[in-house]
């Protein structure tokens, strides 16, 4: 496979020293920009189905669209509603689930589900609302605080750039012939996997291999170490996503996921896997490197259609 330059922001250095691993000390730099295209806006979401329930609730349905300019991570605000205005009037609507899973989307993507649950039981989670006992009349708006973070994942300034937003929706429109997970090409966005990453500590990060079975991808990833001390590459459990817009891949952050220790001047290798359905194809893989500094975390878009 030809190889493609990576999207590599500008090294920070950072030291740090322990028992396992330790980090060189580099000069300074600055951060590069991480925007990639389509504006600065928040996210946004189209209802994609709109049914009663049996016990005659109202439910929509909806996609959740990045349209940030940057990877971001989404979640509606925690014991808020959301608000149907419908003919007038509005109602609170308790059950909300709108939420990219902890996991940041790159700009431009769209998803309509995640995985939920616990780590021992995962489970599939669509994106929707519930409003008790409720009707859609012509008009009807359906509006879900939410917040969101953009940029690199850090494990010391987490809420970095947080902002709290309102998703609007018109019930009047939607949307049934969407294509997942992409919404709007971003040039230079979409990496190959044959890809070498440049990692904390100028570790080249690559992926060796990609195995699909019948429930899951494995993913086997091989570091080289150029420099004079052993380190770690976090990478954590990266999630896909694919033409059903599910993203696939129950979120734990990534600085918390074990790393075997690339020694100096050597290399290392391991697995990572990724339960999915079996006849859901398309994917992409949404990984995240530690790069620069440890726990702070580059994000690519991998390309894996082919599998």
């Amino acid at each position: 496979m030809r190889m493609r330059k990576a999207l590599i922001p500008i090294f920070l250095a950072y030291a740090v020293i322990s028992l396992a691993c330790v980090y060189i000390v580099l000069p300074e730099g600055l951060d590069a920009p991480t925007k990639l295209g389509i504006g600065s806006g928040g996210w946004s979401a189209l209802a994609t189905n709109i049914t009663k329930t049996t016990s005659g609730n109202l439910r929509v349905e909806f996609t959740i669209r990045n349209d940030t300019g940057d990877w971001s991570a989404m979640n509606s605000i925690e014991n808020k509603p959301a608000i149907l205005t419908s003919a007038g009037k509005d109602t609170n609507c308790d059950s909300v689930f709108v939420s990219t899973g902890g996991h940041r989307i790159a700009p431009g993507f769209q998803m309509r589900g995640y995985i939920a649950g616990t780590k021992a039981e995962n489970i599939p989670q669509l994106i929707y609302v519930e409003c008790t006992g409720s009707e859609a009349a012509t008009g009807s708006i359906l509006t879900i605080p939410y917040s969101y973070v953009t940029g690199q994942y850090n494990y010391y300034e987490q809420d970095k750039n947080k902002v709290d937003a309102k998703l609007e929706i018109n019930l009047d429109e939607v949307k049934t012939d969407l294509v997942y997970p992409i919404a709007e090409a971003i040039e230079g966005l979409i990496q190959q996997s044959d890809i070498k990453i440049v990692a904390i500590n100028k570790v080249d990060l690559s992926l060796t291999s990609v195995q699909r079975g019948e429930s899951n991808f494995q993913f086997d990833c091989k570091t080289n170490n150029p420099g004079e001390y052993a380190t770690y590459v976090h990478i954590g459990n990266p999630p896909v996503i694919g033409e059903d817009g599910i993203l696939y891949g129950f979120y734990q952050t990534p600085d918390i996921i074990s790393a075997p220790i690339t020694p100096a001047g050597g290399t290392a290798d391991w697995m990572t896997d990724v339960a999915v359905p079996k006849n859901v194809k398309g994917f992409y893989i949404l990984l995240s490197v530690e790069t620069g500094k440890a726990r702070l975390f580059a994000n690519y878009v991998i390309d894996i259609t082919d599998q």
